[in-house]
């Protein structure tokens, strides 16, 4: 009897044995099927067949369904995903699960559904619209009919219901026919781009094109470091072009779909060729759809954020990681994997380059490149030819700040305002203050479910939580000692844009952060406003400083840096340095000279010197000299082992219970260092407490043998305490 192997999506990193009827056909790797797990039926994905189970065969179930004829996952995707179960140390259930559409995961077709339309019988065709006059809704759908087929989805949005046609098919009048939706093939329509549509290259472009396309059919890892407007864009586009005239698909990872608008318009004006957009804002039909067309090859290029990595292509030729630095193309949560480390090994599978392009690349990045695993491209001139942009303190230490904005900052405003430019003002903070504090007693607003105070948001009356998202009313007296004098500490977006109107009341402002863009369309609105003129001061957290070209903006300004630069996390000084290369890039991007000012209390501090003085690539050499001699990451390698509880009391007795498994004469090893139990950064969130265990090792690959003889060892422990607990794998939060 064949024995069919199935990960199935639940925490347990291993497969389920099932017997296949003798009726059934063999189903193939990657394929779905329907099993009975436990009470309720469960969708599976075979990893394997075998003639034998360690499990006695009249205690297997039998498989009720296989619902695909073939994979979910191309041989080299498979490979990827069960590299990354292993390497992640997580469910392959959960991996798999994970890399498919939600509606593949609920069992739906792995193909197209039919395109569903009514259109008129031959009767509706002949019959006099005057002789449904008693009916005039369906009188009115008639005459629509009588012009042409109206698509199912259509329906609600030309003014009908569908009961309006289903009254009309009893009558014999219209009819819901399916059409199969016909693919269309791009590849014989693709022509090389027209000189007079081309931009003009530079030398570093030119040379960076060809040795990208000198090995464009075999695994090469490219870093693109170009300064912020030299042009990378380009360089993606033209690599492209040649892939997508021999017939070959693209991948095209970015940070977040909604902050990067424009390099999405830019690929669809250049390329004539079916282009879809991966990201959390579709609905389920439309990832589904996306997914499909990108399996049969109907796509040529699918642009999304970290999960896109997941879509399997019919002939993917190269993948591209713009901002290969942002910290978003790492999963914080539940599978914590690094999409740009997978899509490395992706590609190595595949058999295809890779292009990572950043202003400010990664130090892991960089090591790589010291090791000579990854090739470097180097654009250090500016694709357009601009004036230099001047860097400068503000030393504001006994200045008065108002909102945060103190007056040197404002009269510089008001200079570039004047002579019709855009100003940038950079604030990491969101709301109107981070603190609600009563000037009586003391008393601070907090979060009850996390170890965080409540964020005041004035236009709203609401105070939030950044963290767990719960959210109270406004007080209006203080509800330990009934004051009414209620006072906001801190400044975040919303306040200084209230602010920032009653000192320019005739200047428009357009504040761009993660409560003015929630819904769908209106980043899209803001920025249009911003590129037309209509807004002349730009407010904005991390958002505003991700990819946007505005060429009016002469002046940027950054109000509260100073907290990055103390920080206990020791990536936090590589982070800060991304930031500000990244915002300071946002001046002076056209002919117009530009200026960036930074508010602070310590001007004199080494890091600020060092970028303003020296640029991103002297901080980065020192950084990691600073790292190998601190022996950190690159030159090491960490593992966080996390733990919750509901009492504050299980959590830490877990974590130091593994520690204890770790330090074991039988594990010993004295390259391991081990830190913890510690309560993490946030040490409460959303009603749990949280503490971890930190590994360190100079051996990847001993500290992965570690964990994978430890991790039987921690699940009965868990298991025991009865607590949460998961593993962090190359961790870039503490």
């Amino acid at each position: 009897m064949l024995i069919v192997k199935i990960a199935l999506p639940i925490p347990l990193n291993r497969t389920f044995d099932y017997c296949l009827a003798m009726n059934m056909p063999h189903p193939a790797i990657g394929a779905r099927v329907k099993v009975p797990f436990g009470h309720r039926k469960a969708i599976g994905i075979v990893t394997s067949l075998s003639q034998s189970s360690a499990v006695s065969l009249e205690k297997l179930k039998n498989i009720e369904a296989i619902l695909d004829d073939q994979s979910l996952f191309s041989d080299s995707l498979w490979q990827t995903l069960y590299w990354a179960s292993q390497y992640y140390h997580y469910s392959i259930g959960e991996v798999l699960f994970h890399a498919i559409p939600l509606l593949l995961r609920e069992g739906k077709q792995a193909k197209f559904e039919p395109v569903l339309h009514w259109v008129a019988t031959e009767k509706g065709q002949t019959i006099s619209i005057d002789a449904l006059h008693k009916a005039p809704k369906q009188q009115k759908a008639m005459n629509q009919l009588l012009q042409g087929p109206i698509y199912h989805h259509e329906v609600n949005s030309l003014g009908f219901t569908q009961n309006t046609f289903q009254a009309l098919q009893k009558k014999g009048l219209s009819l819901l026919c399916a059409q199969e939706i016909q693919s269309s093939d791009w590849r014989s329509k693709i022509k090389k781009m027209k000189g007079e549509n081309r931009l003009q290259l530079n030398s570093e472009q030119i040379e960076a094109i060809k040795r990208i396309h000198h090995q464009n059919k075999q695994f090469v890892v490219w870093l693109l470091a170009g300064v912020t407007g030299s042009g990378k864009t380009e360089v993606y586009l033209r690599v492209l072009e040649n892939l997508l005239i021999e017939g070959r698909q693209a991948l095209v990872l970015v940070p977040e779909i909604g902050l990067t608008p424009q390099i999405v318009d830019r690929f669809r004006e250049r390329f004539d060729v079916p282009i879809d957009v991966l990201h959390s804002g579709l609905n389920h039909k439309q990832r589904l759809s996306v997914w499909l067309k990108a399996r049969s090859g109907e796509v040529a290029i699918v642009i999304g954020t970290r999960s896109a990595l997941f879509t399997p292509f019919a002939q993917l030729g190269i993948i591209v990681i713009d901002e290969e630095h942002d910290g978003s193309y790492k999963q914080q949560e539940g599978w914590c994997y690094q999409a740009r480390d997978l899509a490395v090994f992706r590609a190595k599978k595949e058999n295809i380059p890779i292009v990572m392009g950043s202003a400010t690349p990664a130090l892991e990045t960089l090591r790589n490149v010291e090791l000579g695993k990854y090739q470097k491209l180097v654009l250090s001139q500016k694709a357009v030819q601009t004036q230099l942009v001047k860097q400068k303190f503000i030393d504001i230490k006994g200045l008065p700040l108002t909102s945060g904005l103190c007056q040197p900052l404002l009269k510089k405003m008001q200079q570039h305002l004047q002579a019709n430019n855009q100003v940038m003002l950079f604030l990491n903070r969101r709301g109107y203050a981070p603190v609600l504090l009563c000037h009586e007693c003391g008393w601070i607003a907090e979060c009850l479910h996390c170890d965080h105070y409540y964020t005041l948001h004035q236009n709203s009356q609401k105070l939030r939580c950044h963290h767990c998202n719960r959210q109270s009313q406004l007080l209006s007296q203080c509800p330990r000692c009934d004051s009414t004098h209620l006072m906001p500490v801190g400044v975040g977006t919303e306040q200084l844009e209230s602010t920032l109107l009653s000192l320019f009341p005739n200047v428009p402002i357009t504040r761009i952060d993660r409560d003015t863009t929630r819904k769908k369309g209106v980043l899209e609105k803001y920025l249009s406003h911003i590129h037309e003129g209509g807004a002349r001061i730009l407010i904005g957290t991390q958002m505003l400083s991700k990819g946007h070209h505005f060429s009016d903006v002469t002046l940027v300004g950054l109000l509260d840096v100073d907290g990055a630069l103390f920080s206990s996390d020791f990536r936090a000084a590589e982070r800060f340095s991304q930031l500000y290369i990244q915002v300071a890039g946002r001046a002076g991007r056209a002919k117009k000279a530009g200026e960036i000012f930074l508010q602070t209390h310590h001007p004199e501090h080494p890091l600020l010197q060092t970028l303003l003085g020296k640029g991103y690539d002297a901080f980065a050499k020192e950084a990691l000299e600073e790292r190998k001699k601190a022996l950190l990451p690159p030159y090491t390698y960490h593992i966080i082992i996390r733990s919750q509880d509901n009492d504050n009391e299980q959590a830490p007795i877990f974590l130091q219970r593994v520690r204890d498994i770790f330090e074991s004469d039988s594990l010993k090893d004295t390259d391991l260092w081990v830190m913890g139990p510690v309560p993490a950064l946030f040490s409460k969130r959303n009603g749990r407490f949280q503490w971890q265990l930190l590994l360190q090792h100079p051996s990847r690959k001993q500290l992965q043998q570690l964990v994978n003889r430890c991790n039987p060892l921690l699940l009965s422990l868990a298991l025991n305490q009865k607590i949460r607990w998961s593993l962090d794998v190359d961790p870039t939060e503490s």
